[in-house]
């Protein structure tokens, strides 16, 4: 029975070793990797090059790869160069498309060959048609030549600024204007940089391009001004203390957004927000989201592998619910929930809202970023080519909710792209949020200092992050005082504490928190006030540090030694100020190195102290630029900048006005226009002022030949005059018009100048030297206030006629002739007489 199990178990296997050959053969030609052939390209930009100058490989191969392959590796490029030497690049990995760049920069002139050299690998992840594993086989591209001279290159030209008024949209090709194009996203405060890049031509002159209601024919609360003798001599109601309005403006690409109300009453009243051309004071469009209000603005570049380009959005926030408005049309676009609470909005370098969250007591810190809210991509799989595209649209996304890990997300929480654990403990709370790290006491304005102060930092940097940058003690200089951490700047180095009570400060080292200077001088007494207040606020930029507020003065002070470098007194030039000589200051902002504030008062009286003014100084000397008749709001919105525009609202009137560089229209007319040559020719016209605020019917009816075009030094009272209704000015000094000809002879050139008057009207004479036609040219310049503009007429200009030859006059006979013929004359008189008298006896 054994034997015959044997058996069959042996001729089993003998039958399985005769047949498994041709079994396994097959199966091992299946899995066979199959081969292609590959075709590698390169192109060089710009060619023929420059020598010196960087040139733009493009190498890869014909075949793309995808996701999650990232591309093809290894690639490498030889130089053949002129001199016979041979450089290489690489190893070069390209991108899904099988491509990619790399540069290289010759370094003589001559011929230059370059290959692109593939190696030979397998395919990741299938793709047309191939599967995993394929092998691409090497391959090399041809050889392209490349000329590189000494001759330079033509480039693109750089695009000049505006010389002319101008508006939106800006040509995407003009990124030299980006210094003009600035927006304004969000309020300034405490630790907000006051400067506002984009604004280089920030006013220097305070010339107003129009002024509009609040509300387009309101009365009441939005009517604004004195409201009538039956309730004496007071103005309506507006908005401060505590009920704002014009809160808070943003202004993106040109457009001035803003709440049309009052913040009281918030989605249980009606509300809307309104969209305003800055330059025109054109109403672009009115939205009621849903009773919610503006809160600010966010302009959010998108640099994905997909799409790349700027979303411009207006938020509105309810509690930690936050909606998204396309700014352009004001539609919704999307809805995050759950957004952190805490912390205050950073914007990052690409325009993403970024917030940190502390907890002191747990040790935890964390950093939430509104772009590494990944819901609001296309794909939340990185390997799915919706990685690369933004597509929030019409979504609702729990900002913080569960997504998958990935390099955004490492938390698995969407926005969340850290969590560190920091020192617990630390005495007191957060009182700024930096760029980079934030920065904590355990005193504030609101209560006398403790005998042990205590300041601390912590870093926000992704290679540091949580770690405690300094936690020092500091014993109180002045005791029984308040004192508050005022101020900060990483890019200075230094943070800045005050003490209320005696308006003195101290600066310490941002990074390692130790003590650089102070006191410095004391201010006026009244500073104390906003300092327990918050109703200003100090600030440092550009190595200065500005201190202003209810004592009515502007200190600049040496961010490095504390030494006062100048002040300015904001002067009531009128008396009219129960509290002080000075007004108060309210800081507005920094734009192209000019410092702007106004007086606002927490709770104003009525009537209105008259003669409050707008000003703006030299932020670098403290030199006075112009003020011009101005109320601010403390509650409510305060003046804003964008492409160099100023926006604000003013209290004396509840209009919001616009502040900034206006055109101008010239006109010319000579006579005669047919002229002799050697006569004096007439030229005369007008410079006007053609601001969009010049269209309004009562400024036309007021001015029906056009407003006049004044100088820099009368804009304040002029302008208070047209917009206003101040008094028309004494002494008002025009502009200059220059009168330039085209002679006969193809010469160009300056015959003449003139000065406009009040009523904008100007004249000059020249007499032209030669016969033949005139083209005149009236040209006014420009200033700081208005753009340039300029007029043509022409004249001809006739050889003077030939002198006529005079007339020949006949000869005169001589005197004693006449004589001898009136004698005879009358002596046959007197005998005629005497005959008649003989016959009538």
């Amino acid at each position: 029975m054994m034997t015959k199990k044997i058996a069959v178990a042996l001729t089993v296997a003998l039958v399985f070793a005769m047949i498994a050959p041709f079994s396994i053969m097959p199966l091992a030609e299946a899995q066979a990797a199959r081969r292609v052939k590959t075709y590698p390209y390169i192109g060089a930009v710009p060619n023929p090059a420059q020598v010196g100058k960087p040139i733009m490989l493009h190498v890869g191969i014909s075949l793309p790869a995808t996701w999650p392959q990232t591309g093809h590796k290894g690639l490498t490029v030889t130089i053949e160069r002129p001199d016979g030497k041979v450089d290489t690049l690489g190893p070069i990995n390209t991108d899904t498309t099988g491509g990619t760049g790399v540069t290289y920069v010759p370094t003589i002139t001559g011929t230059y060959y370059a290959q692109v050299h593939f190696p030979e690998q397998a395919l990741e992840v299938a793709v047309l048609g191939l599967p995993a594993g394929t092998i691409l086989e090497a391959s090399d591209s041809d050889k392209l030549q490349i000329i590189v001279q000494e001759e330079p290159l033509e480039y693109w030209p750089s695009v000049p600024l505006p010389s002319e008024f101008w508006s939106r949209p800006i040509n995407a090709q003009f990124r030299e204007w980006n210094v003009i194009a600035g927006n304004w996203l969000y309020s300034k405060g405490y630790f907000i940089d006051m400067n506002t890049p984009g604004n280089e031509d920030a006013p220097e002159a305070p010339h107003i391009l129009w002024a509009k209601p609040l509300v387009k024919g309101g009365l009441g609360a939005l009517g604004g001004g004195l409201v009538g003798i039956n309730v004496g001599e007071h103005a309506f109601e507006d908005g401060d203390a505590y009920e704002g309005l014009f809160l808070p403006p943003v202004i993106i690409a040109g457009v001035l957004y803003f709440n049309r109300y009052k913040s009281i009453g918030d989605t249980a009243v009606e509300q809307e927000v309104v969209a305003v051309d800055l330059r025109t004071g054109e109403e672009l469009w009115v939205r009621n989201w849903n009773n919610t209000r503006l809160a600010f603005g966010q302009t959010f570049y998108w640099d994905g592998f997909n799409y790349h380009g700027v979303f411009a959005y207006l938020w509105a926030t309810v509690g930690t619910t936050w909606y998204a408005y396309e700014a352009a049309t004001g539609r919704w676009v999307y809805t995050m929930t759950n957004v952190p609470a805490s912390g205050a909005n950073i914007y990052g370098p690409n325009g993403e809202i970024i917030r940190y969250t502390v907890n002191l007591a747990q040790g935890w810190m964390t950093k939430w970023n509104s772009a590494a809210v990944i819901s609001a991509y296309w794909a939340t799989n990185p390997n799915d080519p919706g990685w690369g595209s933004w597509r929030p649209q019409g979504k609702v996304i729990n900002a913080t909710g569960s997504v998958p890990v990935t390099s955004v997300t490492p938390l698995g929480l969407n926005g969340y792209e850290w969590n560190a654990t920091i020192p617990r403990g630390l005495p007191g709370s957060v009182v700024a949020y930096l760029e980079d790290r934030v920065l904590g006491t355990n005193f504030a304005s609101g209560s006398l200092a403790p005998s042990t102060m205590v300041m601390w930092g912590i870093s926000a940097k992704t290679e540091s992050k949580g770690q405690l940058l300094f936690n020092v003690t500091w014993t109180p200089p002045r005791p029984d005082a308040r004192y508050r951490l005022e101020a900060a700047s990483v890019k200075d180095g230094i943070f800045v504490v005050v003490c209320l009570e005696t308006t003195e400060k101290w600066a310490f080292d941002i990074n390692t928190g130790r003590q650089l200077w102070g006191p410095t001088e004391k201010q006026d007494y009244k500073d104390a006030w906003s300092y327990a207040s918050g109703y200003s606020w100090d600030f440092i930029y550009n190595g200065k540090y500005y201190a202003a507020g209810t004592g009515g003065s502007v200190y600049c002070y040496d961010a490095k030694t504390g030494n006062r470098l100048w002040t300015y007194n904001f002067v009531d030039r009128y008396h009219d100020f129960l509290f002080g000589n000075n007004w108060f200051i309210y800081t507005a902002f920094i734009a192209d190195e000019k410092l702007y504030f106004n007086y606002a008062e927490h709770s104003p009286g009525d009537p209105k102290e008259r003669g409050s003014e707008m000003v703006c100084i030299d932020a670098e000397t403290g030199e006075e630029i112009w003020r011009l008749n101005y109320y601010g709001t403390v509650w409510g919105g305060k003046p804003v900048i964008g492409d160099s525009i100023i926006a604000c609202l003013n209290s004396y009137d509840s209009r919001v006005y616009a502040i900034g560089k206006g055109p101008s229209a010239t006109t010319v007319s000579a006579s005669p226009e047919i002229a002799t040559h050697g006569s004096k020719v007439l030229v005369k016209g007008t410079v006007t002022d053609i601001s969009p605020g010049t269209d309004d019917v009562a400024i036309k009816k007021r001015f029906p030949n056009g407003v006049p075009a004044v100088a820099d030094e009368s804009m304040s009272a002029w302008m208070e005059y047209v917009y206003m209704q101040f008094s028309c000015p004494a002494n008002v000094k025009g502009v200059e018009v220059i009168i330039e000809v085209l002679d006969p002879n193809g010469n160009y050139y300056e015959v003449a100048k003139a000065t406009t008057d009040g009523s904008g009207f100007y004249s000059a004479t020249f007499e032209p030297p030669v016969p033949g036609k005139y083209t005149i040219v009236a040209r006014f310049a420009g200033s700081k206030a208005y753009y340039g503009s300029h007029a043509e007429t022409a004249i001809v200009v006739e050889e003077a006629p030939p002198a006529s030859p005079e007339a020949t006059l006949a000869p005169q006979a001589p005197v004693e002739t006449y004589f001898a013929i009136s004698t005879v004359a009358i002596i046959i008189a007197i005998a005629v007489a005497v005959t008649l008298l003989l016959r009538k006896r």
